[in-house]
């Protein structure tokens, strides 16, 4: 076994939800979370903005414009 072969499989990350230590491997399903309820959690904070990415949200541009079009209909 290559030295790369064996660094591969003994790499491992903190799931982003709970800590737990997740091996990097195809057998773990919901990398880099420990499990799908763990990913759940994850994706629940996105979807009510407790993540964010920092910066002026584009979509209000964005939708003033679509709404000028149909206005304009």
């Amino acid at each position: 076994m290559s030295d790369r072969t064996t660094e591969a499989t003994s790499l491992s990350v903190p799931c982003p939800t709970c800590g737990k230590t997740v091996p990097w491997t195809t057998a773990s399903r919901f990398r880099p979370f420990c499990s799908k309820r763990c990913h759940l959690i994850d994706l629940g904070d996105w979807v009510t903005e407790g993540h964010r990415i920092p910066g002026e949200p584009a979509e209000d541009e964005l939708m003033s414009e679509e709404m000028g079009r149909y206005r304009d209909s």
